[in-house]
């Protein structure tokens, strides 16, 4: 009874230190998921200022004649 108790014990143990593996594991891809957001916001943001007005304004006509004309 002794013995087996104590390999009960033992088990709990081991599925401790598993338990905080695992914790420390997801803990770390978190912060690897919100950085990894933040810098896909900071590339859209910059995708989105690069992109030409829409609009169909002159400015933009303008800038697609061709410097021969």
């Amino acid at each position: 009874m002794e013995a087996r108790l104590i390999e009960l014990e033992s088990k709990v143990a081991l599925q401790d230190d598993l338990l905080d593996a695992l914790n420390l594991t997801v803990a770390r891809q978190q912060q690897q998921i919100d950085l990894l957001q933040q810098q896909l916001r900071v590339l859209y943001q910059q995708f989105r200022a690069n992109q030409p007005d829409s609009d169909g304004g002159s400015g933009s006509l303008r800038d697609e004649i061709p410097p021969h004309y």
